[in-house]
């Protein structure tokens, strides 16, 4: 196991962000990414850590950046500490296996969102109204269905403990330009379409993904995270089934056990028994070693 980090505060650097899971520091002109164990639910973070996450959502996102590499170039420089400048060797250890040393984009203005089954805010939305974000969507779908093509669905991006809303792609277009929406819109879908076959093949159904991306030297890339538990619906192919929620390689222990509690979903959090953090870190784990094939932990 890779000891727990709640929170990074590395003297010597520049913290720039911090936000529900990541600590986000500028080196020299490049950035420096510390996925922390912090865990969200409802928008509030919780105050203990969950076991190796940081250490998943970072080495599902350099699986996936290899992978996809040859539809769009990502912003990956290293992620081993042994090439980060010298003003980080003071931290080496605590940055082993949950850091990336990555390019300065700018990032998009918008959340890039690709569905292939409707799940979560869109099958709410369904629910009152067959035309979602401007999609006409078919009557009579069930909950988790498969959409009859895979979708792309901005969405605004909202401030550390506000919601994001979802946007129609004439809206971006308003925001970003039209032919940039063309653009990043079809770069999404096939990113998600590769991704999903190869997760399908090693058992696992992406629901539906968030993508970041940004722009770096007048190129187009994929920044942040990629295609993790904590950005992406991962369900278990073998217990899915239409007309219900699915089980899911993420917080689901977390949010059942919150759903039990009389809390209000505002902060503070209430603490966190340790059968639910050791259920939630397995499942976080399961997604990276079925993806990957390699074990986190040796």
């Amino acid at each position: 196991m890779i000891k727990p980090v709640t929170q990074t505060n590395f003297e010597n650097l520049k913290l720039i962000h911090r936000g529900k899971v990541r600590d986000l520091y500028e080196v020299e002109d490049k950035l420096l990414m510390v996925a922390t164990d912090r865990i969200s639910a409802y928008d509030v973070v919780m105050q203990e850590p969950i076991p190796n996450k940081g250490a998943v959502l970072t080495g599902l996102s350099l699986f996936w950046f290899d992978y996809l590499k040859d539809i769009i170039p990502n912003h990956l420089i290293s992620a081993n500490p042994d090439d980060y400048p010298e003003v980080c060797a003071p931290y080496r250890e605590e940055l082993k296996g949950r850091s990336m040393l990555v390019k300065k984009a700018k990032p998009l203005p918008v959340e890039c969102i690709v569905r292939g089954y409707i799940s979560g805010s869109f099958w709410s939305a369904y629910q009152k109204n067959t035309t979602v974000c401007g999609f006409e969507l078919p009557a009579g779908m069930k909950e988790s269905e498969q959409f009859p093509e895979v979708l792309f669905t901005p969405s605004t991006k909202a401030e550390l403990g506000l919601h994001d809303e979802n946007i129609s792609i004439d809206r971006m277009a308003e925001i970003v330009g039209v032919e940039e929406t063309k653009k990043i819109a079809d770069i999404c879908v096939r990113i998600y379409q590769k991704a999903a076959d190869y997760a399908r093949s090693k058992g696992i159904i992406i629901a539906d993904t968030k993508f970041e991306l940004g722009w770096f030297d007048g190129e187009l890339i994929l920044i942040d995270e990629v295609l993790t538990p904590d950005s992406s619906r991962f369900w278990p192919e073998d217990d899915y089934e239409t007309g219900r929620g699915q089980a899911s390689f993420d917080k689901q222990f977390l949010r059942d056990y919150l759903s039990s509690l009389d809390w209000d979903k505002t902060p503070p959090a209430p603490k966190l028994p340790s059968e639910i953090l050791e259920k939630t870190s397995a499942r976080y784990l399961e997604a990276v070693e079925r993806i990957t094939g390699k074990s986190l932990l040796g």
